[in-house]
């Protein structure tokens, strides 16, 4: 326990002390109240090797500067992680110089994973585990975001680089601040909160983006960031979330979580703001290539035009010369069915044919020949007559041969059935079938008896029933009824 301080009364007329007494004075008593060497147990934290190492050593109430130099660190291996606990053995010094007390470590011994660090690496476990960390659900950054949310501490450094990076490249791109707590137990509520709240009005305040940062700080400072709420809201987040907290040696599981994780707040602005000279010299390259593309399309296009022309003049002569040839044949055409070209033609035909006929009719109205021509048709018809009488005389003789009645008178009759059917065998008629018999002078009625059959040395005839009407039959007896 350190000595008690002494009162010392100063004179009124004493003269004040200048700054290197006074840091004397606190260089002496730390010397005499601290002993040497003491030895601590702690937690290491910000932990940077500049040759010498230079670290914090904490723990739940104070945090204590410690330096260990080269000579000493060679010989420790590996070197002490942020979250380890350790028990360092040293002296307090007061670098007068600086004004600030250190402790100047002549060991260091590892004790074990610190509390802070233990809790950090189970939960990265857990988020790990429900798939918080997995590639495949990180959303794209937008190219060109019209608005960006800043989510951090409005007094924070951090606020300002973004503001400044984001002018600077791309005036064009706004900028809305979200204020909250970036360290102490009331941040990681707070942040939650306020990502939530952009999340869901993303649409309304026409934010593309958000940025979730704060400047470095030791791993208590960062703390909040390492929070579950934090990581849930995160998680939920529907708007691309760019994190970027502490230094670039610390690691936040709101930065595992994030879309995308940054080192510094300015390289977050830099990844979502597009670069307005670089956008400017891609547009003039772009226009340089559109320009030149222009104008060996527009060249390409004038040869394409000039032979289009070359084969439209070809075509159009080609075209014209047909249509010369063929108006000169419809013109001949024309000239031959014209009324006034027919008429003539008609008049030179009715002329010549009235020339034709009148000779015709003076060859054939001379007496002499009309006389001979009447004489021998005269002779002709004569003839003729005489021939047809003839042929008249012999076919009546012969229709008188054939007659079905001169038949009847030399003994033959004709025998029917009721639909008038000639019968010409037995098996033509059955027994009980109603018979006519036509002879010369009339006709006779009976009903078929019994009958003989047809004898077996002569073929029977097929049944009029079943064969139906002879088409080969003469037409002098078929259908006789008188």
């Amino acid at each position: 326990m350190a000595a008690p301080r002494r009162s010392v009364a100063p004179a009124a007329d004493a003269a004040p002390w200048s700054v290197s007494r006074l840091a004397g004075e606190i260089d002496a008593t730390l010397r005499r109240g601290v002993p040497a060497p003491v030895r601590v147990i702690g937690e290491v934290s910000g932990f940077r090797d500049r040759t010498h190492w230079y670290f914090d050593l904490k723990d739940e109430g104070a945090v204590v500067n410690c330096v260990l130099f080269a000579n000493v660190a060679r010989k420790i291996n590996p070197p002490p992680r942020d979250g380890e606990q350790v028990v360092v053995k040293g002296r307090v010094e007061f670098y007068t110089k600086a004004g600030k007390v250190s402790f100047i470590l002549e060991s260091l011994e590892r004790a074990g994973e610190g509390p802070l660090d233990r809790a950090f690496r189970e939960l990265c476990a857990t988020l790990k585990a429900e798939g918080y960390f997995a590639i495949e659900r990180k959303k794209p950054l937008p190219r060109f975001p019209r608005r960006i949310a800043v989510i951090t501490s409005r007094s924070a450094a951090a606020l300002q680089d973004v503001i400044d990076t984001a002018r600077r490249r791309c005036p064009a791109v706004g900028l809305v601040l979200v204020d909250v707590p970036v360290q102490g137990d009331a941040a990681a509520p707070e942040i939650a909160r306020a990502i939530d709240r952009v999340s869901r009005h993303h649409q309304q305040l026409g934010v593309d983006a958000i940025i979730l940062t704060r400047g470095g700080g030791s791993k208590e400072d960062l703390w909040c960031f390492n929070e579950r709420a934090v990581a849930d809201a995160i998680h939920r987040c529907t708007v691309p979330l760019v994190a970027a907290i502490g230094h670039e040696t610390d690691t936040t599981i709101a930065e595992l979580v994030a879309d995308e994780r940054c080192a510094t707040p300015t390289q977050a602005a830099m990844r979502l703001t597009p670069d307005t000279s670089e956008l400017l010299r891609q547009l003039d390259s772009t226009q340089r290539r559109l320009v030149t593309a222009l104008a060996r399309g527009a060249e390409l296009a004038s040869r394409d035009i000039d032979r289009a022309a070359d084969r439209l003049e070809s075509a159009a002569l080609e075209s014209v010369a047909a249509l010369r040839t063929r108006a000169h044949q419809l013109e001949i055409r024309l000239e031959r069915v014209r009324p006034q070209a027919q008429h003539a033609r008609m008049i030179a035909r009715v002329a010549a044919a009235e020339e034709r006929l009148r000779r015709v009719m003076q060859s054939r109205l001379d007496p002499t020949r009309l006389r001979a021509a009447h004489d021998a048709l005269a002779r002709a018809i004569a003839r003729r007559s005489r021939d047809a009488a003839a042929s008249l005389d012999a076919l009546d003789k012969h229709l008188a041969a054939i007659s079905p009645k001169r038949v009847l008178e030399r003994g033959f009759s004709i025998t029917a059935v009721a639909d008038g059917r000639l019968v010409r065998s037995v098996a033509d008629v059955a027994a009980g079938d109603a018979l006519t018999t036509h002879v010369a002078d009339g006709t006779i009625a009976s009903t078929v008896g019994e009958h003989a059959a047809p004898r077996t040395n002569q073929p029977v005839p097929r049944s009029r029933k079943a064969r139906g009407p002879d088409p080969e039959e003469p037409g002098l007896f078929h259908g006789w009824n008188s």
